[in-house]
């Protein structure tokens, strides 16, 4: 079920230029990262081909942050302890 995971998610802003490798990106504050990154870690955004359009479920927005409803729980595996859901 990994290869079902996507590999980058959202489109974000270019907050600023730090150096010649390092940006720093206007984040959700819901996105648990530091906002400054190296450049291999993003891609520049391609619109998907228009027969592959994915329907994005409606988004919940609960004490100022985002959250999804969940149709159902496909698969759950541990990461570092952690346990991780692949839900649709």
């Amino acid at each position: 079920m990994e290869k079902l995971t996507e590999h980058f998610v959202g489109l974000y802003k270019v907050k600023g230029i730090v150096s010649s490798n390092v940006i720093e990106l206007e984040l959700p504050k819901s996105i648990k990262i530091h906002p400054v990154v190296n450049i291999s870690r993003v891609q520049l955004y391609r619109p998907q081909v228009e027969r592959q359009k994915k329907i994005l479920p409606k988004q919940v927005i609960i004490e100022r942050e985002e959250e999804f409803e969940v149709e159902k729980i496909l698969n759950k595996r541990m990461v570092r302890g952690k346990e991780k859901f692949l839900v649709r």
